[in-house]
């Protein structure tokens, strides 16, 4: 009953840890062998903290990857997405901005053609009208 709790906290350990003093043969044997189970204890548990942080290191990779994928493949179902709308919606942009230019003019001249009409209506305009001009080129004539 002792052998298997010896093994179980121990292992190989301690076999270990004796065939050192037998190698070694320090005066204290005993302090040699407490300062060798310290030793490799400390070394056991950098040993398994290394293991730990290259698992996770591993593993914050691997999401990085996956998450680096997915965003291009999102990246290029946008631009997919991007381009059948401009495919689909590209000649109803021209239609639709040349019937507002040609209702922009259209506003435009109507009150032009509002003032004319309202000018025409007045009385002795369409007499002054006529001979606006014709002041003029006696002007270049005699100038």
């Amino acid at each position: 009953m002792e052998t298997d709790y010896l093994k179980r906290c121990f292992g190989n350990c301690l076999a270990q840890a004796l065939a050192e003093v037998g190698k070694v043969r320090p005066s204290d044997p005993i302090e040699y062998l407490a300062h060798w189970l310290y030793h490799y204890r400390k070394i056991t548990k950098a040993k398994e903290k290394h293991t730990q942080e290259k698992t996770q290191l591993k593993e914050e990779y691997d999401d990085n990857l996956k998450e680096t994928k997915m965003t291009e493949i999102l990246k290029q179902e946008e631009y997919e997405i991007q381009q059948k709308y401009e495919k689909c919606h590209k000649p109803l942009i021209s239609v639709a901005s040349s019937t507002k230019k040609t209702i922009f003019k259209q506003e435009n001249t109507k009150p032009l053609e509002k003032e004319a009409l309202k000018q025409e209506s007045l009385p002795g305009t369409s007499n002054m009208l006529s001979e606006i001009p014709q002041q003029f080129s006696s002007f270049d004539s005699s100038g």
